[in-house]
């Protein structure tokens, strides 16, 4: 695929070391359609008086995170909203999920996100396994661990993430990442056969394919948890670090693995997990001071909610952030960001390709006309509809992080 001009690099090209913070609060998928019952998207219907006061005062619009129609994953989309460009800088779900429960992942070692699944007559009936608790999660992962075997010259790594997520690391000579998911990411069907789509990554198919065949006897008398989904192989090589491309000092406060695991990738500091969406802004306001430049705050369950098609408690979880975000604007950032890496409409019970709210605050921002921060308000926003990439050169900028470009 050819690659368009990456603007990013004339960003890195123009970075400045000096200037001000830059705060980035990610709300996964909130991004919805409406719901003809209720009235709204769940940014609508939700009671949001912080959220949107910051909207009145920044400038607003929408990002289109990987292209026009184009489903963004979580990797993608985190990447993007960080300045890198998603068609360059490509990355399996394993590899981030294995950074993020600091794995020590080795270049060459092909990863894969993993799910405990529940089939039914050969057809997947659950593809998380009922979100099963993570201490089953681990017993589970011990026990392929235990009696999986396969041949060849190496070694095979089946680690727990959480709940029903654990990943799959290979590591020996001669293998490549570039097979097909097992996971078809939807229930009522087979799970896929994986195949190699290089003849580089033949072997890894013959390794992986003994793997599953072996973990269906394993996990046979495992109800609800009796078979393994797998997607996003890759074969992993290190990215530049977010200081080398815009001078930034970064910082991670998230819980799941893996955000954790993107930021890690970038050579941000991450910190313990902090343990719950109010721990998370406590932690921001904690950190905040003269160590970093960029923070980094990840809220999960907005796409968590999103994917359960369950509108309700993705409109209750939205109005538990409005509440903390008092806890960001205190601290007077010089630029604060609040988006999202992609749609999740609880109307669909997925990702979407739909573009997402953004609005941006910082004393050099031209503020708008947008009152409210929901997908309609935004899309008369003086950002307009922009590729999600934008984002970073727009905080860059705001931040006084960029040189002038020419005499």
């Amino acid at each position: 695929m050819n690659i368009p001009t990456d603007i990013t690099e004339l960003w890195s090209d123009l970075a400045r070391p000096e200037g001000g913070k830059i705060v980035y609060v990610v709300l996964d998928g909130v991004g919805g359609l409406p719901d003809k019952k209720r009235g709204g998207t769940e940014l609508q219907i939700a009671n949001t008086p912080n959220l949107d006061r910051l909207a009145q005062q920044s400038s607003c619009g929408l990002l289109e995170i990987v292209a026009p129609g184009v489903t963004p994953g979580s990797g993608p989309g985190h990447l993007t909203l960080f300045g890198y460009h998603p068609l360059k800088y490509r990355l399996g779900r394993g590899v981030l999920s294995s950074l993020g429960i600091d794995f020590d992942l080795q270049p060459g070692d092909v990863a894969a996100r993993a799910n405990f699944a529940t089939i039914d007559r050969g057809k997947i009936k659950d593809r998380r396994a009922g979100r099963i608790k993570t201490d089953l999660n681990q017993r589970l992962c011990q026990k392929i661990r235990d009696k999986v075997d396969l041949d060849f010259d190496g070694e095979f790594f089946f680690e727990t993430v959480s709940e029903h997520r654990a990943v799959l690391i290979l590591r020996g000579e001669g293998l490549g990442g570039n097979l097909s998911d097992t996971d078809p990411q939807r229930t009522g069907v087979t799970p896929q056969q994986p195949t190699a789509n290089s003849k580089d990554s033949e072997k890894t198919a013959k390794l992986v394919n003994s793997l599953i065949e072996q973990a269906k006897q394993i996990l046979a008398d495992e109800l609800p948890a009796n078979s393994i989904l797998l997607r996003g192989f890759q074969k992993y090589r290190p990215l530049p670090s977010l200081r080398d491309r815009f001078k930034l000092k970064g910082v991670c406060i998230a819980d799941y693995p893996m955000y954790r695991g993107v930021s890690r990738l970038l050579e941000m500091e991450v910190l313990p997990s902090p343990g719950g969406m109010e721990r998370r802004f406590q932690t921001l306001a904690n950190c905040y001071g003269e160590n970093y430049d960029f923070y980094f705050l990840h809220v999960k369950k907005t796409d968590s909610y999103g994917e359960d098609a369950d509108f309700d408690d993705k409109v209750k979880l939205i109005e538990s952030v409005d509440r903390l975000i008092p806890t960001v604007t205190a601290l007077k950032p010089d630029v604060l960001a609040v988006t999202a890496d992609h749609s999740t409409p609880a109307t669909m019970g997925r990702h979407s390709w739909h573009p997402v709210p953004v609005m941006l605050s910082a004393a050099t921002a031209k503020v708008d006309s947008v009152s409210s921060f929901d997908e309609y308000a935004c899309i008369h926003g003086s950002l307009g509809t922009r590729p999600g990439i934008h984002l970073m050169g727009l905080a860059l900028a705001n931040a006084n992080r960029l040189q002038k470009f020419g005499a």
